[in-house]
């Protein structure tokens, strides 16, 4: 009885762990069963082909065992073992693996290759995105923790990293890259349905880590373009009584010398570029949403939502300031 219990429950756990792989694997915007891009395509073209090279190595490796030692076992003459040996032990899995070697090297070529398209410059940072659109005439347009992307089209991301090693993925539209401190490595994307998809640091980075999320915006190329024409022009001024009190908050707190706002006098370069933060699909590197309550929540508990933050929270406002500070950055539009 003990046995079958135990037995049971080895059952139970087993079919527990596969639920919660399948569960964790699903279909999603941060899912690399999901793929909505080229590269995310051929990188699961890719996983599917590995997977039945090494299904088929493992069953006729494992059915040769099975049949020497269960359904004819008997004694061989040393000429018939040496040759199972090496065809089977040698010989087959080096020209499999070698014919994966062959079909797997050239697809990684595509997603290093954007010569000719836009060019997006990210840094890592602790713990949030800097992100660079960089425009044909060598100028750039300054956003943070959101990456927007055209339909169709190859966009090249020069990644790089400040004071520690992160790494950048997206799963539903490419593979992953290491963000490197003093080297600048290099992807690109080309995205094949419109659609907002998750990003996250891929390497353990600090306290913050498992916060350090990105939403990736994909839009039809006419959209696009207008979106970045609109996020190169300045700041949106204050519409209501209530954010322009805010933007004298936001003066008063000394917050510009961490932050831009652009056509303000807040040029801070220590954290995010705030100019349209109200036009964002998330907060605090993807953690939080954009409306007047989140601000407020992100303002006054900032060092509890993201340990070791550089911000402190602003805790000490009062409700009404808390507020008002909150309604002006939401409409940075």
């Amino acid at each position: 009885m003990t046995c079958f219990r135990s037995r049971t429950s080895l059952r139970t756990l087993v079919a527990l762990a596969g639920a919660l792989v399948v569960s964790a694997c699903g279909e999603g915007r941060q899912s690399v069963l999901n793929p909505s891009g080229r590269d995310a395509l051929l990188l699961y073209d890719l996983a599917l082909v590995m997977f039945v090279g090494a299904l088929v190595l493992w069953l006729l490796v494992g059915g040769l065992f099975v049949y020497v030692t269960r359904i004819n076992p008997r004694e061989m003459s040393r000429g018939l073992a040496e040759g199972l040996i090496v065809g089977g032990g040698v010989l087959f899995p080096v020209v499999l693996l070698g014919g994966l070697l062959v079909y797997s090297l050239p697809l990684m070529q595509a997603p290093r290759e954007a010569d000719e398209g836009m060019r997006v410059h990210i840094t890592a940072e602790q713990w949030w995105w800097r992100v660079d659109y960089e425009l044909p005439d060598g100028s750039r347009v300054t956003s943070a923790n959101e990456l927007r992307l055209p339909v169709g089209q190859r966009t090249g991301l020069v990644l790089n990293a400040h004071r520690v090693i992160h790494a950048f993925w997206v799963p539903a539209l490419g593979g992953k890259a290491d963000m490197i401190p003093g080297r600048e490595t290099y992807l690109s994307f080309l995205p094949e349905s419109a659609g907002v998809y998750r990003g996250q640091c891929a390497e353990f980075c600090g306290a913050s880590h498992a916060l350090m999320a990105f939403e990736t915006v994909v839009m039809e190329p006419e959209d696009f373009e207008a979106w970045l024409a609109a996020e190169a022009r300045d700041a949106t001024p204050p519409q209501t009584q209530e954010a322009t009190r805010g933007a004298q908050v936001f003066a008063r707190e000394g917050c510009g010398s961490c932050h831009t706002v652009r056509g303000t006098q807040a040029v801070g370069q220590v954290g995010p570029d705030l100019t349209h933060m109200g036009s964002r699909v998330s907060l605090g590197a993807g953690i939080l949403g954009v409306e007047p309550p989140d601000f407020a929540n992100w303002i006054a508990h900032t060092e509890t939502l993201k340990p070791e933050v550089a911000m402190p929270s602003y805790d000490h406002l009062s409700p009404d300031n808390l507020t008002a500070l909150a309604a002006y950055l939401g409409g940075l539009e």
